[in-house]
């Protein structure tokens, strides 16, 4: 990702971290090496090219906007026209993308922001691609780790990409590594956390995580015995009970918390009973009681 690139070089027109200028000394590290780890966009410009002046600032902003996930690169044609020809530049501004050592895209124009966003998202896609295929390959050879860590890659160069966080919990639940999924689940983008199946996920682990931090059941019981309306105790318990395969108890006590407080823990217990509902599925008969019992709940 952009926090392990080879920041050097920065052009004095900007103050961006992710803005470069090119010499032909640092060409090699500045672009071919850092493309390597993601996305260079080389801008091949001229200070005598009105075009150039224009596109100029427009790239700049979306290279801060996009905050690394790709590095800009300004290669001024009047002072390295032989690396402009030998890129195949014929007009300025000129916009080449390089990937891995290789030129894979070229955009030529002062294109309005709309299109370069366009050409950006483009170019941002097929990096977060590229990670996430290679994220299931190393689990289809049995390399968890590694999948954990290219899932996370490919997630920060598409933060709100809701396929890409959720496979990666998927990943981190594989591994038992509870408390990441569920840190990670929380540090997603509200609109993104909102969506249902995203939802379900982040109840599930969230309750997965609780049961490991639990204390024993028959506590939870006794505790629930004394108090009928000690809620927290009731959403431990109804977390106890799902990993312990005990669907129908948990969603019990999850419907308790509802019918005693919907508001619990930001309606803890209406997204516990929808992410239970999820894995057991629509047809199993103890969803279809529960899910009567909480639409009468909620009404």
């Amino acid at each position: 990702m952009h926090c392990n690139r080879i920041y050097l070089y920065r052009s004095p027109m900007d103050t961006s971290p992710y803005v470069f200028d090119a010499t032909a000394e640092n060409f090699q590290t500045l672009v071919l090496e850092n493309s390597d780890k993601g996305p260079v966009l080389v801008n091949y410009w001229s200070p005598r090219a009105g075009p150039s002046l224009m596109l100029m600032p427009r790239l700049v902003r979306l290279a801060s906007e996009f905050g690394g996930r790709f590095l800009l690169v300004m290669l001024n044609t009047d002072n390295l026209g032989h690396l402009a020809r030998a890129h195949g530049v014929t007009s300025i501004p000129t916009v080449k993308v390089f990937r891995r050592g290789q030129m894979v895209d070229t955009l030529r124009g002062a294109e309005s922001e709309p299109v370069l966003r366009e050409f950006i998202d483009k170019q941002v896609a097929r990096e977060a691609d590229v990670k996430y295929t290679a994220a299931i390959q190393s689990y289809q050879r049995g390399d968890t780790d590694k999948a954990v860590t290219q899932a996370a890659e490919a997630a920060l160069v598409e933060p709100d990409n809701p396929r890409l966080a959720m496979d990666l919990v998927k990943l981190l639940m594989l591994q038992q590594r509870y408390a990441q999924a569920d840190d990670l689940m929380t540090s997603l983008p509200t609109a993104t956390r909102e969506l249902p199946e995203v939802r379900n996920l982040g109840a599930h682990v969230s309750l997965i995580r609780l049961a490991q931090e639990a204390p024993p059941r028959k506590i939870l019981e006794s505790v629930i015995a004394d108090n009928a309306n000690d809620l927290e105790a009731r959403y431990l318990l109804s977390a106890v009970k799902m990993t312990q395969d005990d669907y129908a108890g948990a969603m019990e006590q999850l419907l308790e918390i509802v019918q005693r407080d919907s508001s619990f823990r930001h309606q803890a217990g209406r997204n516990g009973l929808l992410a239970i509902f999820a894995l057991l599925g629509e047809d199993d008969v103890r969803v279809q009681h529960f899910r009567a019992l909480l639409r009468q709940a909620m009404n």
